[in-house]
């Protein structure tokens, strides 16, 4: 009971603690930053939240009332303060533009460091022999999950991981969804193909989450095809854009479309970051893309195009990229 009173205590003194910091706050960086710190993931309210697994059963309802009350009373300071930095103007930050002055002549643009990136992931795959197409937003279930053998019970179909439109279509998950559509467009095997462009999922926004990306994928197929090619073609794309000191790891994994499958990850700050699934292409995904999977074997790969950017370019934060931040833009 002592160790409830005592926790109980703690709730309240870092909620008052914490409204007294944002009470303080005098811009929007430095609100935003109070917010994650106490809210976010590892925020120091959130982390008693965490803790409650680990007091008493007969305890936990008025503990978890308290840090309830707590994280209700933390946001409520962080709106209200959010309303006066916005009343007083402040909440614009240091960039905002004031429309009376006379007008500034800016630099040239430049260009979007997804767009940088892209671009070059491609020149290298089409120096390789990879032809370049574009492909439906907007898919149909079969071919972003039944052509890519994906069971009727996956939980990727779910509402709560994908988009659906009241037609029925969904807003495609993967360029995966381009490889059945690919193959029967080129028809004859050697193929080396390739996509790239938005991908949408139901993700709560994080650091390192988005609910819109962007990914490219890449098909090989032609007679012997082994997954030594596939490691080495994804060898020279990654050190062909991230530099050859880099640190590679290829992990066993799952996908419905592919077998064997791996995942790569980068080095990067102190952990690795994964950048991209791939792996040799099924059979039945041969089939659904109308080629005799006897006579073809084929690999697959597809990179995320967001986090491949965050790691050339040392960003920490993935909102960064959609934010349309013209100093950050500027760097670029």
């Amino acid at each position: 009971m002592a160790a409830a009173e005592e926790m109980i205590e703690r709730v309240t003194q870092a909620a008052a603690a914490a409204v007294r910091r944002i009470a303080d706050a005098a811009s929007a960086d430095e609100l935003e930053k109070l917010r994650i710190g106490l809210l976010g993931k590892a925020g120091e309210i959130t982390g008693f939240l965490k803790s409650l697994g680990q007091v008493p059963a007969e305890s936990r309802p008025r503990v978890g009332q308290a840090v309830n009350a707590a994280k209700e009373q933390v946001q409520g300071a962080l709106e209200e303060r959010k309303g006066a930095l916005a009343s007083s103007g402040q909440l614009r930050g240091k960039h905002w533009i004031d429309v009376t002055k006379p007008g500034i002549r800016r630099g040239a643009g430049h260009r979007h460091p997804l767009t940088r990136t892209l671009e070059e992931v491609k020149a290298i795959l089409q120096s390789m022999g990879f032809r370049y197409d574009d492909y439906p937003e907007v898919e149909d279930e079969y071919h972003n999950f039944d052509s890519l053998n994906t069971p009727d019970w996956h939980p990727s179909r779910d509402m709560h991981d994908s988009f659906y439109t009241k037609s029925g279509n969904v807003l495609r998950t993967h360029t995966s969804a381009f490889q059945s559509r690919a193959m029967r467009a080129i028809k004859d095997p050697p193929i080396r193909a390739m996509t790239a462009g938005r991908c949408y999922r139901n993700d709560d926004v994080d650091a390192t989450h988005f609910p819109m990306f962007h990914q490219l994928d890449a098909i090989a197929i032609d007679r012997g095809i082994h997954f030594g090619d596939l490691k080495w073609t994804l060898e020279q794309v990654l050190r062909g854009l991230l530099g050859p000191d880099i640190r590679l790891r290829f992990r066993p994994s799952y996908f419905p479309f592919t077998t064997p499958s791996a995942e790569v990850d980068v080095y990067y700050r102190g952990k690795w970051l994964e950048l991209l699934g791939s792996g040799m292409m099924r059979p039945e995904v041969l089939r659904h893309g109308g080629l005799d999977s006897d006579r073809w074997q084929g690999f697959a790969f597809g990179m995320g195009i967001d986090r491949l950017a965050m790691r050339r370019y040392g960003i920490t934060d993935i909102r960064l990229l959609y934010e349309n931040d013209v100093a950050f833009l500027a760097q670029f």
